[in-house]
């Protein structure tokens, strides 16, 4: 047993953990994340895990996708967890591995409940949040002193049952982080706008952060849909709307690349 691994608690048989995998490099899984991927009997991994995220596992152990993405057919939640249910009972050590944080947009509470519901021991491994590290890594600020003291966390797909109140959310005057949006993006510019949200808002996206498909486009509120209708904006992204998405550029000639190191 190494150093590292003396750090986690034990991953017995017939437990479920709910591991968030962070934004995608590797060198953002936190150490617990990474002892589950080396112990665990079966990994039941999200879309947005970066493969080379998955090369930790122990050989031998069982892969199982259960990605779900906008537009494609996808895993039911439903299946999912009575999946985890299932193998857990088979005695095995179950990691449930999902992009980012599991309680953030992850839907790792209701994973959390059917396992509680159904006796299931399992854990948490909280993850970096892939919305507020896709910002940092490019010098963007969830919260700065002199602009914000508070920010805003919200998706662009709402439950069946739910609608988001977007006017309502531009009149706070908080900035406005926002995941799996970018098909929704023209409905959500106009409700923003209509709660008094300027058009030229500094607003900046980031596709696939930390991976080999990273992009950055900054924009404006305004411009944000056509930017997607252009396809500068593709899904994965995470959207920032608000005076923090202006910070960038008092520090872009000094901020070394995420990763630009990592090759040398």
């Amino acid at each position: 047993m190494t150093a590292l691994s003396r750090l986690s608690p034990p991953f017995a048989p017939g437990t479920v953990w709910l591991v968030g995998a962070g934004p995608g490099d590797p060198g953002l899984l936190t150490i617990h994340a990474l002892n589950a991927l080396a112990m665990a009997d079966v990994i039941v991994y999200d879309a947005l895990v970066d493969p080379a995220i998955l090369s930790f596992t122990r050989e031998g152990a069982l892969l199982e996708f259960a990605g779900k993405r906008g537009g494609k057919p996808s895993a039911m939640q439903k299946d999912i967890c009575e999946r985890l249910i299932q193998l857990a009972r088979e005695g095995k050590r179950v990691l449930r591995l999902k992009g980012g944080d599991p309680f953030i947009f992850g839907r790792g509470g209701e994973e959390a409940l059917a396992l509680s519901d159904a006796g299931i021991p399992f854990r948490i491994i909280p993850g970096v949040s892939s919305g507020l590290a896709s910002l940092a890594i490019h010098g963007v600020p969830a919260t700065m002193r002199k602009t914000n003291h508070a920010v805003i966390l919200a998706t662009g797909h709402a439950a069946p049952d739910a609608e988001i109140e977007w006017a309502s959310l531009a009149r706070t005057g908080a900035p406005i982080v926002l995941y799996m949006a970018v098909s929704s993006l023209p409905s959500i510019v106009q409700g923003l706008m209509e709660g008094g949200l300027a058009g030229d808002t500094p607003a900046l996206a980031v596709h696939g952060a930390t991976t080999s498909k990273e992009c950055v486009i900054e924009g404006t509120l305004a411009t944000l849909p056509k930017l997607a209708e252009d396809g500068l904006i593709r899904s994965p992204a995470v959207v920032a709307i608000g005076a923090i998405a202006a910070f960038r550029s008092a520090i872009a000639n000094h901020l070394l690349e995420f990763g630009s190191e990592a090759a040398q």
